[in-house]
């Protein structure tokens, strides 16, 4: 049995490879990896390391090969201009090839083909392909990345003024805790036809309850400063961030304020057999 975990260089997919790394013996892992020399520590533990590419099914036919389960990580290709619903089609077909018997896809709360998000239309046009495939899925429905927390307010962190648009509640989860669970299903020790219930942390927060949850970390105050829409754009593009990731940002915060990203549920936590990690230890971690 070969179970495959793409996109292993990166952040969750090395998380999930460690995680599986705990479940199954390292000679039953497999990584599909656009530049296998990053991963020579993992092939120096017994882990199958090849290179697989989104935009080569050729690479994909010979990393996935003998696969019975292969964890398809969500191309962040529109990001940069790319096109990541035709590299997940490309995945699928390359799958269902082969004879995988069960695609595993990570997904996101905001999948809807109506989302305010542009990455959660592009989730459920990737489910909508899963669910016409033929083969045997699993989308996991991560709730929103609690590295993002951090990452998009690091200078207003920094500065004591976190600046945005009106925003919402999001029940932030981290990579660590997500990856444990996607090995579980990756391994076969959970199974779940179609989209799981919403994979998330067990609080929602919004900007204003993170700027005083920081100040609290911190000692000093951290101020919530809301601005319209289009003056961040208009700073967005003064710094010269692409179309691509000014859609991206405005779409996160029209979402958060319809509240796409608020839902808890329990599903986690039961998996995990622990409470999620918060914000709070996170940023304690980062910055206490």
């Amino acid at each position: 049995m070969i179970l495959v975990v793409t996109g292993a260089s990166g952040k969750l997919g090395g998380l999930v490879v460690e995680a599986l790394l705990r479940l199954v013996p390292a000679e039953q892992i497999g990584v599909s990896v656009r530049d296998p020399a990053k991963l020579s520590h993992l092939a120096a533990r017994g882990v199958r390391v090849r290179k697989g590419d989104y935009n080569d099914a050729d690479s994909l036919r010979s990393a996935w090969e003998g696969a019975e389960r292969v964890l398809l990580v969500s191309s962040n290709a529109a990001a940069s201009g790319g096109n990541a619903l035709a590299q997940h089609e490309t995945a699928i077909a390359v799958a269902k090839e082969l004879g995988v018997k069960r695609l595993l896809y990570t997904s996101q709360v905001s999948s809807n083909s109506q989302s305010h998000f542009p990455p959660g239309r592009d989730h459920a046009a990737t489910e909508a392909m899963l669910a016409h495939s033929g083969l045997a899925w699993t989308a996991l429905r991560h709730g929103f990345y609690a590295d993002s927390a951090i990452s998009m307010h690091a200078s207003g962190l920094e500065s004591s003024r976190l600046i945005g648009p009106e925003d919402g509640k999001v029940s932030w989860t981290t990579h660590q805790d997500l990856a444990e669970v996607d090995a579980l299903f990756l391994s076969g020790r959970e199974t779940h036809e179609g989209p799981t219930p919403p994979l998330t942390g067990s609080e929602a927060l919004d900007m204003g309850d993170l700027a005083r949850l920081a100040g609290k970390i911190f000692g000093r105050t951290i101020e919530r400063s809301v601005i319209s829409e289009s003056t961040m754009v208009e700073n967005a593009r003064r710094h010269g961030l692409p179309e691509s990731v000014i859609s991206v940002m405005t779409g996160y915060y029209r979402a958060a304020r319809e509240g796409e990203f608020a839902m808890i549920d329990p599903t986690l936590k039961r998996l995990l057999g622990r409470e999620p990690q918060r914000i709070k230890e996170i940023l304690t971690r980062k910055f206490g």
